[in-house]
């Protein structure tokens, strides 16, 4: 099976988190997201923030530290209207991929990557954070199998096999436990260019 480009995962991944996180929209927000320190609105804009950065990362293209630019989401509005800056973040990462050279390189502490690898970052941002906030918010949601299993690959290389994209990839990021494994509790992606 040919996996799609990356910018037509990212646009699909969105698309399915937005929709999960529109119908629990009229929830309480204040609430923590399952298993972080930030509450449900806090990691919205921590994940439109991250989206944002990517796209940044790509542009001025480090080596040797974060962007100086700050986006966050107006900490006055309500969530439903929020969800629209997550799209803007989201829409900004996707036309930078298709803008950056395949030899692009840029500085992230988990590995200086190339735009998949900065694509494979968002997708893993907008599910991981997605499950955390639904999750909490008593409205289950899982990640897409396809975009799951082309972050797997792109960022966890040593992912066990044998289990469902989505649920090895909450496995991967902490969230979630797979038969015969101990539930991660320390993890980060590797993001370098491999062959």
């Amino acid at each position: 099976m040919t996996t799609p480009p990356w910018t037509d995962l990212l646009s699909a991944t969105t698309e399915d988190c937005l929709a999960a996180l529109l119908e629990a929209s009229g929830r309480d927000w204040s609430h923590p997201a399952h298993e972080l320190d930030w509450t449900c609105r806090e990691t919205l804009d921590h994940l439109a923030l991250g989206l944002i950065g990517y796209a940044g990362l790509l542009i001025a293209r480090p080596d040797d530290r974060y962007i100086t630019l700050f986006a966050s989401l107006d900490p006055q509005a309500p969530v439903h209207t929020c969800l629209e800056g997550l799209r803007i973040a989201a829409t900004l990462l996707t036309s930078t991929l298709r803008d950056t050279a395949a030899d692009a390189r840029a500085w992230h502490p988990w590995g200086h990557s190339d735009a998949t690898g900065f694509a494979a970052m968002g997708i893993t941002e907008l599910a991981v954070h997605t499950h955390d906030i639904t999750r909490a918010l008593g409205h289950p949601w899982a990640p897409p199998d396809d975009s799951s299993a082309a972050v797997l690959t792109r960022l966890f290389p040593d992912a066990p096999s044998g289990h469902s994209p989505s649920g090895t990839l909450l496995w991967c990021t902490g969230r979630g436990t797979l038969p015969g494994l101990h539930r991660r509790t320390d993890w980060q992606w590797d993001g370098t260019v491999r062959p």
